[in-house]
């Protein structure tokens, strides 16, 4: 026997008319709890609504495209076997999409885990929000995660309050690991007393009220600041100006609570001079670097000006890329590659492959000379661990991809046993998802070598940043015709391709990376030579 209940859109706070964005079963399957059911995106964020229990999908009520909000059916569910089966549908209503309590708990008490975050694993807690006896709503900041490459704030998956917290900063998650409890329902709330003192004062009080933010926002200081999600949004309800907020947290990174002392007036976050310190993050080495106040300037004075605000996915990139900028000590190597060949061979490949719908660029083949090159010189397939250098043996090569909202990296993995037209379809694929919005992080982690690519643009050449914790990168502009001679007496016009390896000194000298790019153009030259 089952029972049939209907799935609907739990609390997600503000949000109305949510687009589906995604679709992750169809009638028939048979899910956990805690399986993603459908994807919604808002203007801020994407959110997966999570099945409430196990069971059977039944129908789905809702298609690609479709609007929702809080409250909106979008499946039917058939729950089996014991108590599941014999729940009525309305112990569900008042939030659908919450964790299953566990076997023992009491009625109420959800347990809040950590969510599918990819391939990372054992990711350190860098902040805690909220302390046992809070009221969260669906979608609010819980914790905040720091993996190599990104900041994750775990959201709240319902509305509740806070029973006990299982986790401390420093402490490293992985998937499912349990964060905390919330009491959903009708369950006593245990005292603050019985959670971790380290729990329970791990984030300062809420300021009593807004202050007013005195002088305008920098902007650019603003999106520069080494802070995560939730603390960018608390900061922007309070008028803090980031820039301007010294960080406590490890590796001056602004936590909560600096922003809260500042927006009070006290505390070492006020007293925190315009001019910031560039901290160095975890692993990055060398100290803080003073600089300059941001230049304030109205610049309305001069002319008509409209203000559009940065991306999410440009903020990131800006903290990122600013740090990689200032702790690598970056070196840039130019070279030529002659493509003339391998240009005609491509062409030739395309119309072959006319019918498979796979239209193969120059940069699946830039990536199997990166892997050839790569082999040869491990080094630049490696990265830094303290006084160690890690070299990794599979060649998983990254490409920069321009999209409306910013640059992201998707990684191609195992390209040495990927043949031309699986590396070319695989990055049509990826890049499809960037444009999207819809890239995981697990399709964007696990990098050894990068390339940015602006062959579709134009230039000739340019430093392109390093993507750490890599220790190279090579870029690439657009190819042209240019006057050669192997012998200083006869001359052709080949196509050449500009060459532009980043590499990081404290890892890599000038030879080695003169010699990389030699033997980079030397296989684009010839494939024939990844053979040897």
């Amino acid at each position: 026997m089952s029972n049939s209940i209907e799935i609907k859109v739990p609390d997600i706070g503000d949000f109305k008319d949510v687009p589906v964005i995604e679709i992750f079963v169809k009638p028939g399957d048979t899910v956990k709890a805690e399986d993603a059911l459908v994807s919604l995106e808002s203007d801020k964020a994407t959110m997966d609504v999570p099945a409430p229990r196990g069971g059977v999908v039944q129908s789905i009520a809702v298609k690609l495209g479709d609007k929702v909000s809080e409250g909106s059916v979008i499946m039917s569910f058939a729950a089996e076997g014991g108590a599941a089966a014999a729940a009525p549908a309305a112990a569900v209503k008042p939030s659908v999409s919450a964790p299953p309590s566990p076997v023992n708990a009491p009625a109420g008490l959800a347990e809040v885990r950590v969510p599918d975050i990819g391939e990372f694993k054992d990711v350190p807690v860098i902040e805690i929000f909220v302390k046992v006896g809070d009221t969260v709503k669906a979608e609010d900041p819980l914790v905040s995660l720091e993996s190599d490459k990104a900041t994750m704030d775990v959201p709240a998956p319902l509305s509740g309050v806070v029973q006990a917290i299982t986790i401390k900063i420093g402490d490293k998650v992985s998937e499912g690991s349990v964060i905390l409890s919330l009491a959903t329902g009708d369950a006593p709330v245990a005292a603050a007393a019985t959670a971790p003192a380290t729990s329970a004062t791990t984030t300062a009080a809420p300021a009593a009220a807004p202050v007013s933010a005195g002088a305008a926002i920098d902007e650019a200081a603003f999106a520069l600041a080494y802070a995560g999600p939730a603390v960018r949004k608390l900061a922007r309800e309070l008028g803090v100006d980031l820039g301007r907020v010294k960080g406590t947290g490890d590796h001056g990174r602004i936590v909560r609570a600096d922003v809260e002392a500042f927006a009070k007036g006290g505390g070492a976050a006020a007293a925190a001079p315009a001019a910031g310190k560039a901290a160095a993050p975890a692993g990055g080495g060398g100290g803080g670097l003073d600089l300059l106040p941001w230049p304030k300037v109205d610049f309305a004075k001069f002319g008509p000006t409209e203000r559009k605000e940065l991306s999410r996915i440009k903020k990131i990139s800006a903290a990122n890329l600013h740090r990689n900028w200032v702790v690598i000590p970056h070196v840039t190597t130019h070279d030529e590659a002659d493509i003339t060949d391998l240009e005609q061979f491509r062409v030739q490949m395309n119309k072959e492959l006319e019918k498979s719908g796979v239209k193969i660029s120059m940069l699946p083949f830039m990536m199997k000379a990166a892997v050839a090159a790569l082999k040869k010189f491990p080094e630049f397939n490696a990265s830094l661990d303290g006084d160690a250098l890690v070299l990794k043996n599979y060649w998983h090569i990254g490409f920069a991809a321009d999209t409306p909202n910013g640059l992201m990296v998707p990684v191609i993995r195992d390209v040495d046993k990927k043949s031309v037209p699986d590396i070319a379809k695989e990055m049509g694929e990826l890049a499809k998802l960037a444009r999207d919005g819809k890239l995981k992080p697990d399709q964007m982690s696990g990098g050894t070598f990068t390339i940015s690519s602006l062959g579709g643009i134009g230039g000739i050449y340019f430093t392109p940043i390093i993507n750490a914790p890599e220790v190279a990168i090579m870029g690439v502009c657009k190819s042209y015709w240019k006057q050669h001679s192997a012998d200083g007496k006869t001359y052709a016009s080949r196509l050449t391709l500009p060459l532009s390896l980043s590499w990081d000194h404290r890892v890599i000298d000038g030879a080695a990376a003169a010699r990389f790019n030699v033997y980079f153009a030397n296989v684009l030259a010839d494939l024939r030579r990844v053979l040897f």
